[in-house]
């Protein structure tokens, strides 16, 4: 795509906000990359919440970000609540603020409380708006800041019945490069590990704080997936480490990598057979450009039980088991052990899975807001 240009010496400012989470937050990164990857010159400021984990990783990817004193409404009556009128007039004044100073030609909203404030005020400015709903299920706030924006960019199919079918841009949700080049990576993958490249291995995890219920599941499960031949690189969380740690004295090293995070997703993904794990936004894009057969065991502790609906729509395409987490423990061993041994159904969830990847998600995004841009001048 050619560069967009407003004016000579007149550089695009563009404004990138919400976060709150990784599902968040390194999408929003991944959009920031692309747009400067199209057009170096082009001026990206953040705009997070306070204390949020946003305000520490964009600042390590190497962009400006700016806090607002802004959170929600908390689920059950709580003191917390109270402050939350005065944090919501506050963070509306203040990204008011930011988009008459900055004067951005457009503002990408990936979710999360900061998303709110700033889209209002980028609309009361006449300033193109662009949507990135990473989740199959739309929260109250995309829903509602939809009906001014002009571009919703979605990552599951049928979201025609939460946004407006002709803003709706099936583009996908941008994850890390190194998730798309894992060509080349198994032999050094399983050195990484220190397992043998000629088991099958299956790679679970929870996210960064882990997951109790797949834990306890596969906890029950390893002496049986340990004696049957089958390899395990296990992402405990950091909460759950230190416990399972003794727990599994004596197993780790014999056919068992266990850690409290993985730093080289990547090299494990490289090495699975099989993956378990939850079915967030960002995990369950990162599964579709991987191409890697799933069990997925949504979390049941998150708004609107959004986690159930993403695992619904690979379900649906029969690209992904899904397991209830209320069911797991029951039925993990048995899932599990079918899956590993039957090569032909994982060779099917693969090829679905990858029907479903979007790789240029980033980029797309990136020209959807440059596109608008142009209208614009």
């Amino acid at each position: 795509m050619a560069k967009v240009l407003l004016k000579k010496n007149n550089h695009i400012r563009i404004i990138i906000s919400g976060g709150g989470t990784g599902g968040h937050v390194y999408p929003a990164i991944a959009i920031a990359d692309a747009l400067k990857s199209i057009d170096e010159s082009i001026e990206i400021l953040f705009v997070g919440a306070e204390g949020k984990m946003e305000m520490e990783k964009v600042p390590q990817a190497g962009y400006r970000i700016i806090g607002l004193w802004v959170s929600g409404l908390q689920r059950k009556l709580t003191v917390k609540n109270l402050m939350f009128p005065f944090k919501l007039l506050h963070s509306l004044w203040k990204a008011r603020r930011i988009v008459k100073e900055f004067k951005p030609q457009a503002v990408v909203g990936v979710g999360g409380y900061a998303s709110g404030p700033v889209l209002k005020a980028a609309n009361a400015k006449q300033i193109p708006t662009v949507l990135q709903e990473q989740n199959g299920y739309a929260g109250l706030t995309n829903k509602l800041l939809a009906q001014k924006a002009q571009r919703v960019c979605v990552a599951y199919p049928n979201m025609e019945k939460y946004f407006p079918e002709n803003k709706i841009r099936f583009t996908g949700n941008p994850v890390r490069n190194d998730i798309m080049q894992l060509e080349g990576l198994r032999e050094k993958a399983f050195e990484y590990f220190r397992l043998d490249p000629q088991k099958k291995t299956l790679l679970v995890f929870g996210g960064s704080l882990g997951a109790k219920t797949i834990n306890d599941s596969l906890l029950q499960a390893i002496e049986v997936l340990l004696k049957k031949g089958y390899q395990i690189v296990w992402q405990t969380g950091k909460f759950y480490y230190n416990q399972l740690q003794v727990a599994l004295e004596g197993k780790k090293g014999n056919g068992l990598w266990l850690g409290a995070f993985i730093d080289r997703m990547d090299y494990a993904y490289a090495v699975a057979d099989l993956v378990v794990c939850r079915a967030g936004a960002l995990s369950i894009s990162e599964l579709c450009l991987a191409a890697k057969a799933t069990v997925l065991i949504p979390s049941p502790n998150v708004a609107e039980d959004h986690q159930t609906k993403n695992a619904m729509a690979l379900v649906n395409e029969k690209a992904a088991i899904m397991v209830k987490d209320s069911e797991a423990r029951e039925q993990f061993t048995e899932v599990v052990l079918d899956l590993l041994h039957d090569d032909e159904k994982r060779e099917d969830l693969s090829k679905n899975i990858c029907k479903l990847g979007k790789p240029n998600a980033a980029k797309d995004i990136a020209e959807e807001v440059l596109n608008l841009v142009k209208q614009k001048v």
